[in-house]
Parts: C-alpha cells; structure tokens; sequence
C-alpha cells in the first residue's frame, strides 16, 4: 500500500534523480515577486563533512594494556564503507530539501482545490497506475534472479512493488513538474550543508510561495536518518575496534611467548576447530534451502567452506575471550544516543493515562513474527506497571511484502471503534499466517463484534486512510522494519527483551521521581 509520503519522494527521486535541469532550476532565475530574503552562504566545511559524526575521543577508541588504539587505527579498514554512509547523509540533506519543496507544492495544490494532499496523488498519480502482474512479475525476476538468489515466492509481493512504482514515477513525474511550474520557487543553496552552531539553523535554503525552508526544519526532518547512519558507522567501529583488540592481545601474547602470532593460534585454536562434515553441509541447506537459489551438489562445497570459517571465528572468539580477562582494556567508543521524537498519539489506540511519565509506542505489523514474539512481552509490562506510571500506544506499520497486514491494521481499527481493539489483535498475532479477509471477519465473530458494521467498514476501506497516516509518520521517523519501538520519544536499540525493556522503563521512572522530588 501506497503511503503519501512515499509518493512525495517518489516525485522528488524522479524529477532530480537523472541529476538533468528541472524545474527547480527554471523557476529560480524565471518566477517573479519579491525580494529575496538574505540568505547566509553554505558554511566552509570540508567537502565530505556530513555533519553526522557522533563524537568520539580524538587521540584513542580504547587503551589495551596501556597502549591506545586511536580512531584512525580503526578507521583505515572500513574506510570505504564509512565515505559511503556519509555520502548518503550529503546527499539526504539535499534529498530532504527538495522533499521539502515538494510537499509543501502538493499542499499548495491541494488547498487550491479545496481536497486533501492524498487526494490530489490519488487522483493524479495512483489512480492512472496499473498494479504490476504476477505474469509481469515473473518475467522480470526471469531478467534478475542471478542477482536476487532468492525464491521467486519469497521476493514476488517486493518486485510487483517495484514494477508498480516505476509506473507511478512516470505519473509523479508529470506532476512534479506541472506544480514546479506553477508556483514560485527559489532555491538559494544548491548543496546543504549542516549547521555548525546552532544560530545557523536560522539559514534560508529555499521557499515556496514565499514560505522559507531553514535549515533547521531540514536537520530536524533528518534527525532519524542521520541517527541511523550514525549507528550504522558506530556498528562498523565497534566491530573494527573488537577485531583490533583482539589482534592486540594475540600480538602481546605471542610476543611473551616468542613465537608468531601465526604459530601461536595454530597451538592454541587449531586443533579446537570443529571439522565440517558432509552430514553438516547438508543439515545447512535442508534448512536454508528456500533462500538458496541452487541445489546441493552445487552448494555443497561453498557451504562447507563457510560453516568451516564460522567454526574457526568462533574458536579464535573463544582464545581471544579467554586473553580479555586477564588484559586491562578500556574502551571509549560509545554508542550514538538516539533524539528524542516527536511523535503523534492521537487517536490511536492506548492503554495507561496521557500524563505517565513513561511512554512506549510501538509501530507494528500483525503479520510480522517479530511482532508477534513481542506482543507477549509488551502484554506483561503493562500488567506489571500501574496506568498512571506506564503508557503504551500502538501505531500501523504494514510492511509490503506482508500481502494481508495492511488489510489487517485496517480490521484492527475496525475493532477499535466497537471497544475491543486489544482482544482482536491477540487473536491476530495468534494467527498470523491466516489473515485473509475471510478470516479477519470471523476473528470479530469470535468476541461478540457486530459483525454487520464490522464488515462494512472492513469492506469499505473506512480506516485505510488511518493506516496510511501513521505509514507516513512511521517513514518520516525512519522506520523500515517492525516492530520498532520509541520509549519516551527516543528509539529503542536494545534487545527487545522483558528484562531489557523493563530496565529502560525503570530507569525513566526513576529519574522521573528525582526530578518531582527537586
């Protein structure tokens, strides 16, 4: 299902994606109207400097018995994919600016004709777009499969998508560039930059009918974006820096013993090393077989070759954890702290009072099995917490391969607006592979819902729209896989475990009873 956000960046990608002149740069030298506002230049930062570095130590990421790793230590063997991620935010900032634009087009619009944004893309964009054929998505994975290494089955709902999005790109494009066209739009800085103090944020990078776009609303609309490549580049450190301990402590050891590091991992972890038999290779593939595109014979040795270098990580991950314990190491590197988000509640369904000083708001998918191993978890915090201590809300995220959750999200509300929206979604998660219209309409038989109304609003897409909006907030936040889960405003990162989660809750609680106490 199709969100208005996603087809707002569908007509940003297509009319700047060919890198061609648009109407952007048209109607910046052509519109009419008033001065333009003083614009502060892009700031002299360095040409790759993304402004998304959460900071770390600049002379050591850890100290290994006295001696420091610094961060360029770590940093030369994952250069490459570190450039690569701040390349992305560079070019996200300049994404964003033109999102911006567009939105605030298609509001424009919208208000001219006296309809709502979704509206007007329905009307012009999703209306005129075929959805893509099984046929059609078939012959397009024959053309592709090499690539994918994946079941057609497994990839089949993600490639009609896809085909189905080139075409609405045709459509946007027309669009795009019709309201381009149409409206006054200057752009003042081709290249956004971040700001580099917090003043800076009063910058102009553009308006729209004489509304300004800051850079302050570019950087607090990326503010999840940004927090994701940070931890991106934070994952990538940690597992550098872990590997380089590692190779500090088997150096020193070696050293002790006046042999090569070579010599002394070949006494020490070679004869530990599981050898992989035929009957291990093949136990592999029985159970990965849907996600290799090949038979046994033709596998075979590669998986061998595979389960083998997993045997010897581990082995060496064994000697390596045993030279830690008694090694002095102290490590700097910490973890990017997610923002606090803005995130709407109303109208979704809650449970707790508005005012607990702790929220959890979980965006969901009732056919995600991730979410259903959750739900449990989450069932029993609740219970485990008073309503004036603990909020919960839920909001929708159907994610599209799931070919039933948005209808299911849809039947969620449906049973939300005769008062047993929590008892429905148990039955969901308890049936998550049997989500069928059909099926969704007897599940609100089985607690006594009036199933007449029940299936009218069902049938009548009355709650579609609902789902779609907390689609659009839910991509806006940077989610793109469920469940995920905000305490307080700020992402979630851990294990979502009981204990994990509760932790959390605790550690909010307390510090929420320190500050009433002062």
């Amino acid at each position: 299902m199709k969100s208005l956000f996603s087809i707002v960046v569908i007509l940003t990608a297509v009319v700047y994606g060919s890198g061609q002149p648009g109407p952007r740069q048209v109607n910046q030298t052509s519109s009419s109207g008033a001065q333009a506002p003083t614009v502060a230049k892009p700031l002299p930062k360095a040409d790759d400097d993304c402004g998304c570095e959460a900071k770390t130590p600049s002379d050591a990421l850890a100290v290994v018995n006295g001696i420091k790793i610094t961060p360029k230590e770590v940093d030369e063997s994952i250069k490459s994919q570190i450039d690569e991620l701040e390349k992305q935010v560079i070019q996200a900032r300049k994404h964003e600016l033109d999102l911006e634009i567009n939105t605030r087009l298609l509001e424009a619009e919208a208000k001219k004709q006296g309809i709502t944004s979704s509206t007007l893309l329905e009307r012009n964009v999703v209306s005129k777009v075929k959805r893509a054929t099984d046929e059609e998505a078939a012959a397009f994975y024959e053309q592709v499969k090499a690539q994918v290494q994946q079941p057609y089955k497994d990839v089949k709902e993600s490639i009609i998508n896809y085909l189905t999005n080139q075409r609405q790109q045709a459509e946007a494009d027309k669009l795009a560039n019709s309201l381009r066209s149409s409206y006054p739009v200057k752009v003042f800085v081709e290249a956004p930059t971040p700001p580099a103090k917090p003043e800076d944020g009063a910058r102009v990078f553009a308006s729209v009918n004489g509304e300004n776009i800051t850079s302050a609303k570019i950087e607090e609309d990326l503010l999840p974006f940004i927090f994701n490549i940070q931890m991106e580049v934070y994952k990538l450190r940690k597992s550098a820096l872990d590997l380089r301990i590692n190779d500090s402590l088997l150096e020193k050891e070696a050293q002790n013993r006046k042999i090569t590091t070579k010599a002394l991992l070949d006494a020490e972890v070679g004869g530990k090393i599981k050898k992989i038999t035929e009957a291990d290779a093949r136990d592999f593939y029985e159970k990965n077989k849907d996600k290799i595109n090949g038979d046994y014979a033709q596998y075979k040795d590669k998986i061998i070759n595979y389960l083998g270098q997993l045997e010897e990580q581990k082995a060496e991950g064994v000697f390596a954890d045993m030279l830690r314990k008694t090694a002095k190491i102290e490590v700097y590197l910490k973890e990017p702290v997610p923002p606090v988000l803005s995130i709407s509640t109303d109208d979704r369904p809650s449970r707790g009072k508005v005012d607990a000083p702790v929220t959890i708001i979980e965006f969901t998918d009732y056919q995600c099995p991730s979410c259903g191993a959750l739900h449990p978890i989450v069932e029993q915090l609740v219970g485990e917490y008073p309503p004036e201590k603990l909020r919960l809300v839920v909001r929708d995220f159907p994610l599209d391969r799931h070919e039933n959750a948005f209808k299911a999200a849809e039947a969620s509300e449906a049973a939300r607006e005769q008062g047993k929206y929590w008892e429905y979604i148990d039955i969901l998660f308890r049936n998550q592979n049997a989500l069928g219209v059909d099926k969704l309409k007897e599940y609100a038989g089985q607690i006594g819902l009036d199933r007449g109304k029940f299936d009218a609003a069902l049938d009548s897409g009355k709650y579609a729209e609902l789902v779609k909006r907390d689609l659009n907030d839910g991509s806006r936040l940077g989610i793109d896989s469920t469940p995920t889960v905000f305490i307080n405003g700020r992402k979630f990162t851990g294990e979502k475990t009981h204990d994990s989660l509760k932790a959390t809750i605790d550690s909010l609680l307390k510090d929420s009873e320190k500050k009433a106490g002062s």
